[in-house]
């Protein structure tokens, strides 16, 4: 599935770990249950970790720092734990590698998921492209805290109303 960052799609070099198999070579994405699997082994890839939207960010936290992605998953559409999570993972464990989301999501939450921290987001294979692009640029002022670094407008001109 196409993997999309910063409005356009990149090169996805990351394997997914599965449970009844070694562990691949290269960039590998183990499950919560297989992180001192990854943690241990000898190799000159990356690390990431698949967390579960019933699984708790803080039990990353130690290994947060050998982390390069943790990949939140939205497993249907009225779930939304993942932007939890993510927002957990910068703001209270400042965590600063990658976010990445995968499951089921909308073009529409596309930048309430980077003001949440996400940095990568998933495509479902039956998206179009182009959608995904339009929605990087479509809202430009939102009223919610983000843990981007950036000018509160949407505060701003509240207040002015008020």
């Amino acid at each position: 599935m196409p993997l999309f960052e910063n409005g356009q799609i990149i090169e996805d070099t990351w394997l997914i770990a599965q449970d009844d198999q070694p562990l691949p070579e290269g960039d590998v994405l183990v499950p919560l249950a297989r992180l001192a699997e990854g943690l241990g082994r000898n190799g000159n890839g990356r690390l990431g970790v698949l967390l579960k939207q019933d699984e708790q960010v803080e039990d990353l936290k130690a290994a947060l720092p050998r982390l390069d992605v943790v990949c939140l998953t939205f497993p249907i559409f009225r779930d939304g734990r993942a932007f939890t999570q993510a927002r957990s993972l910068r703001e209270h464990l400042h965590y600063a590698g990658k976010i990445r989301v995968t499951g089921h999501f909308l073009p529409d939450q596309y930048e309430f998921l980077l003001r949440c921290g996400v940095d990568q987001v998933v495509i479902p294979e039956d998206s179009k492209i182009d959608v995904w692009e339009k929605a990087h640029h479509r809202f430009t002022i939102a009223y919610q805290p983000s843990v981007l670094n950036e000018k509160p407008e949407g505060f701003a001109f509240r207040r002015f109303l008020s």
